[in-house]
């Protein structure tokens, strides 16, 4: 096993409901690792049918989402793990300084930030034929705007250590069929370089995984058929895989690796 050194450390991780989801694999990751972990979450509530939620496909991903964080909280209490979880908004400026407030008064400091959480519209309205205005400002307010507010949060509230870890896709540069989901997640690596430079001199390092097709509940059969054939590696991507990447990313190992892209995507969309 790897030693991050993360025993003690503090990570606040966003987007973290879904229990097969990568924010709640993270946390679990660092929890494990020893680090103290502030989940956040907001649900997300769309229509699903109960019968199917048994298995991986749509329904389960949006049972998913709109639920609250019980199975997470749970495997985090039997490992015994220091923790804090906030049902919050990061799109709102107010809510920001509420979770950082939060979790400085529990914790005392913010080591890592992980920002997971997302918005994108999964009903085809993401084209450039069919896009709304409702689409378009409720994904850049997530995962543009809220990913903003919490790295200026956590520049503000900085301490000795300082880990930045934004999730984006690796399709991000050509998305056609989600164009403004992955304008947002452009936008979010632009981002990632620009105050990569800005913070260096406060010692802190902020870096940017992009994810292939991951297994997060979301990937039914049907659309695993169709995806692997276009993955070299051969195999759908895991949470845990993203984890992984993310810990290393959170390291003191990682202390001279900043402003990059990493793609965690068994070769696809190179």
């Amino acid at each position: 096993m790897v030693d991050y050194g993360l025993k003690g450390r503090v990570a606040l991780i966003t987007g973290a409901n879904n229990p097969q989801g990568i924010g709640a694999t993270t946390a679990l990751a660092f929890a494990r690792e020893g680090a103290k972990v502030a989940l956040v979450y907001k649900r997300i509530p769309r229509p699903y049918d109960k019968n199917k939620t048994d298995r991986n496909g749509a329904d389960r991903y949006y049972e998913a989402n709109a639920g609250n964080s019980d199975i997470v909280e749970g495997k985090l209490k039997e490992m015994g793990a220091d923790y804090l979880v906030i049902e919050s908004d990061i799109s709102n400026e107010a809510a920001v300084e509420e979770i950082y407030s939060a979790v400085l008064e529990r914790f005392d400091r913010v080591d890592v930030l992980v920002n997971n959480a997302a918005d994108g519209d999964l009903d085809g309205l993401d084209t450039i034929e069919s896009i709304t205005q409702s689409v378009i400002d409720d994904t850049f307010a997530v995962n543009v705007r809220g990913s903003i507010l919490m790295m200026r949060a956590f520049v503000k509230h900085r301490g000795d250590y300082g880990r930045i870890i934004n999730l984006s896709t690796d399709a991000a540069q050509v998305f056609a069929g989600q164009i403004t989901y992955g304008a947002s997640k452009a936008t979010l690596e632009a981002l990632t370089r620009s105050i990569a430079l800005e913070v260096a001199k406060y010692g802190i390092t902020v870096n940017c995984v992009a994810p292939g097709p991951t297994q997060t509940g979301w990937i039914d059969d049907e659309l695993e058929k169709a995806v692997i054939p276009i993955i070299p590696m051969g195999q759908l991507i895991q949470p845990e895989d993203i984890a992984e990447t993310i810990l290393f990313l959170a390291s003191e190992q990682a202390r001279m690796l900043t402003g990059q892209v990493i793609k965690v995507s068994g070769g696809h969309a190179l």
